[in-house]
């Protein structure tokens, strides 16, 4: 681990490749697992505003979570995630025709209804933030089901924290990644 300001970086994500592949996963991260996408609580205001935007992009399900449960939940543990449909999928997924899940939060950014991307949880991922009183955890979240974006970044060779720049950019500033950059380059000739 090595320090960047105010942040404490796990070396897996400058050592270990990965490059999303959504033809070979279909998107299990966003179906798979027992809880929502982590939110921070400034993105919990942003949720309930730009719902209405999103609405028309969500299946019937998604809808139906939203409506009963909030643009977002609290856990037991006072963690803030999105909502999920019957305990699986998160509330905002969507299909495309191959079945590949989707974000509808993404979708409506990328059509220009909404100027939010997604949860930066989402974005960041397969990179995970801890906040502390002091400082910032930022780790690579190894799960088996991207397993196919390991063996593609490795056969591309895309470093985890190139292929989360734009959310590493969006968390921590430009200044902040370039010099994650140079670290990479320097002690890691990555």
């Amino acid at each position: 681990m090595f320090q960047l300001g105010k942040t404490i970086i796990s070396e897996d994500i400058i050592e270990k490749d990965f490059l999303c592949n959504l033809s070979a996963c279909k998107g299990a991260c966003c179906i798979d697992g027992d809880a929502g996408a982590p939110l921070e609580q400034s993105e919990v205001k942003i949720l309930e505003d730009i719902y209405p935007k999103v609405k028309p992009f969500l299946r019937e399900e998604g809808i139906k979570a939203i409506e009963a449960q909030g643009t977002s939940v609290k856990t037991a543990f006072g963690d803030l995630e999105t909502p999920l449909i019957n305990g699986a999928d998160c509330a905002y997924v969507i299909f495309d025709e191959k079945n590949t899940a989707l974000c509808a939060i993404e979708e409506a950014y990328n059509q220009g209804e909404v100027d939010w991307k997604k949860p930066i949880s989402c974005h960041l991922y397969p990179v995970r933030i801890r906040d502390y009183t002091e400082f910032s955890a930022v780790n690579y979240d190894k799960w088996e089901i991207c397993d196919d974006a390991c063996t593609l970044g490795k056969e591309l060779q895309v470093p985890v924290y190139r292929f989360v720049k734009e959310a590493l950019i969006r968390k921590f500033g430009e200044d902040w990644y370039a010099e994650l950059e140079k670290v990479a380059q320097e002690k890691y000739n990555r």
